[in-house]
């Protein structure tokens, strides 16, 4: 490093010189700091904005995608390849038995109070034991039996013809409520469902037999301690973290069964 003297300055005079001329240095260095820190800072903002703007977008376009007929009940695709639709209250109980079930479908049901009406649409075609037993927990699991935190649950299953609005002389049936008369088909179902995302994208609850011909990944619950929403929101980023695909969480609570939940080891 040089430094020029002025032979006409004394060496004190030469000294305080370069000292004013260090001391500026100084403080333009500590300026230059403060504004480096400022516009990291600004930086760091924009930067946290963006990922927020970004899944933002992401939940919006999730919540945007288009909500199939079927999406306002409860519903799920069997192993077999049939569509299995449930009621998610007295109201969507009435209107998916009185509007959409046909002469060849089959009728799942519990004699539990909350228990969803089920229905497997057959479209004519022969049902399988396998899609009976997965529309058995199905039921099981969106009934009330999930709140009560049992096991396992009796079932049956009937035919259209046995399921009716009306009432014996002097009984009154409510909402959401049907007569069944004749046989009742009886099945024993345990209380866990499992969740997954189907190829199309869509959130589906069912039998762990479902689940694993139509989703790549899922996650198997059971009735417990776990708040639904903590445990919509855990599922969430488990299944995201798998299958590298956006979900509403939404999307989740609407699958999952009315009441708190456990995962299965």
């Amino acid at each position: 490093m040089r430094l020029w003297l002025d032979i006409n300055k004394t060496v004190e005079q030469n000294a305080a010189y370069y000292f004013e001329k260090a001391k500026k240095a100084r403080k333009k260095a500590a300026g230059a700091r403060e504004a480096l820190a400022m516009h990291q800072k600004k930086l760091e903002q924009l930067q946290r904005k963006a990922t927020f703007e970004e899944q933002e977008e992401l939940q919006k376009r999730a919540a945007k995608q288009k909500k199939e007929w079927y999406e306002k009940f409860r519903w799920f695709i069997s192993s077999e390849g049939f569509m299995v639709l449930g009621g998610r209250d007295a109201t969507t109980n009435d209107i998916l038995v009185k509007k959409h079930v046909d002469p060849t479908d089959i009728i799942f049901h519990a004699d539990i109070t909350g228990s969803p009406f089920c229905i497997i649409k057959a479209e004519g075609k022969q049902v399988g034991e396998q899609t009976l037993q997965e529309t058995a927990v199905f039921c099981a699991a969106n009934s009330r039996a999930w709140k009560l935190e049992l096991s396992n649950l009796e079932v049956y299953h009937v035919n259209p013809e046995q399921v009716s609005k009306d009432a014996p002389s002097g009984e009154y049936i409510g909402k959401g409520a049907f007569m069944i008369y004749g046989k009742k088909n009886k099945m024993f179902a345990d209380v866990k469902i499992s969740v997954g995302v189907t190829e199309a994208g869509k959130v589906m609850a069912a039998a762990e037999s479902a689940c694993r011909k139509h989703c790549a990944y899922f996650v198997t619950v059971k009735p417990g301690r776990l708040k639904k929403s903590d445990a919509a929101k855990k599922l969430q980023k488990m299944i995201e973290q798998h299958t590298k695909q956006k979900i509403s969480l939404d999307d989740i609570m609407a699958a999952l069964p009315p009441g708190d939940c456990s995962f299965e080891k």
